[in-house]
């Protein structure tokens, strides 16, 4: 769905910094890196040689996907939609049935967890977003000031959502 056909007011956003994301993707590299150097000069054998060549590149994979991916932001409209940059739709306040911050909750890092009524796509956007089934998790390399303003926002409209 294109990002034209809500053009609603944009009431909150969740984006990544430049410095969080330089930080988090070069992390990742490094990782790839030093495990690639470390599988080149010594291994103590083939196997333990595929195994490190195997998670050098997972986390190299891993460093370009978040990469593209944190150069989207999360938009909160006053529709009640959730949606990523690039259009794709996260959530409708319509279908939001749990909210969830807490501490102990099984979230991204400086984020939040939602739960849908209906199971949707997988989707996963590395340090920004994923959905698996009816879980949502909004996090990762965002700042923590902007995830708690949108669910603050988003806990108002399921309030006002199931007053009226």
């Amino acid at each position: 769905m294109s990002s034209q056909m809500d053009s609603g007011e944009i009431l909150a956003t969740v984006e990544a910094s430049p410095a969080r994301r330089v930080i988090g993707v070069g992390m990742l590299v490094g990782l790839g890196l030093v495990l690639l150097y470390l599988s080149m000069i010594s291994t103590p054998g083939l196997a333990w040689q595929g195994f490190l060549l195997l998670v050098a590149g997972g986390a190299l994979w891993m460093g370009y996907r978040m990469w593209h991916a944190t150069a989207h932001r999360i938009e909160l409209t006053a529709e009640g939609l959730l949606r990523c940059s690039d259009g794709t739709e996260i959530i409708h306040i319509s279908d939001l049935q749990h909210l969830d911050r807490g501490f102990f909750a099984f979230k991204p890092s400086n984020g939040f967890l939602m739960r849908s009524k209906t199971a949707g796509d997988k989707c996963w956007y590395p340090g920004l977003w994923w959905r698996l089934g009816r879980r949502i998790g909004v996090g990762g390399v965002t700042p923590g000031s902007q995830t708690k303003t949108m669910t603050e926002i988003l806990a108002a409209m399921m309030v006002e959502r199931d007053a009226g």
